[in-house]
């Protein structure tokens, strides 16, 4: 699978274990930074790996700051990308079947690289629940995304 992945200095340790995971596994990763602890800013990152998502470079994008928060309100900002910070294994899987999530954020404060490998794994195997309850609200967050942006 294509993969994104960005980290602000905060989430720098934690995006190059989860990295190494990933191309261990065969995975695809493209890595937009940051390259070291030195300190830099969420929104850059996240709108990178975001814009790759949006456009299709990317099937699924990682970002990992302090919290997480900074990196999925910012990844949220990009038309089409539906990010969303997860923090165990059944909200990635529910945020995966019900919302369709294409980007996950990670707390690297909260988690290791070793629940941060499981969460990821999660992540990239639980397909999206067609369902017509999930679709239809789907289609209404893509209703208020083209309402408000231009």
């Amino acid at each position: 699978m294509k993969i994104a992945i960005g980290a602000d200095h905060a989430g720098f340790a934690l995006k190059e274990q989860v990295r190494q995971d990933l191309a261990a596994k065969g995975h695809e990763v493209t890595d937009f930074g940051a390259s070291s602890e030195e300190s830099t800013d969420y929104p850059d990152y996240a709108r990178q790996v975001s814009q790759s998502v949006s456009s299709g470079a990317a099937e699924r994008g990682l970002l990992f700051c302090s919290t997480g928060v900074g990196m999925s309100i910012a990844a949220n900002k990009v038309r089409g990308v539906r990010a969303a910070l997860a923090m165990n294994e059944d909200e990635v899987r529910l945020t995966r079947e019900h919302n369709d999530a294409n980007v996950l954020a990670f707390g690297a404060r909260y988690i290791n690289a070793e629940q941060a490998a499981a969460l990821t794994g999660i992540f990239l195997a639980t397909p999206f629940s067609h369902g017509s309850r999930h679709l239809r609200r789907l289609e209404k967050v893509a209703q208020i995304e083209a309402e408000n942006q231009r």
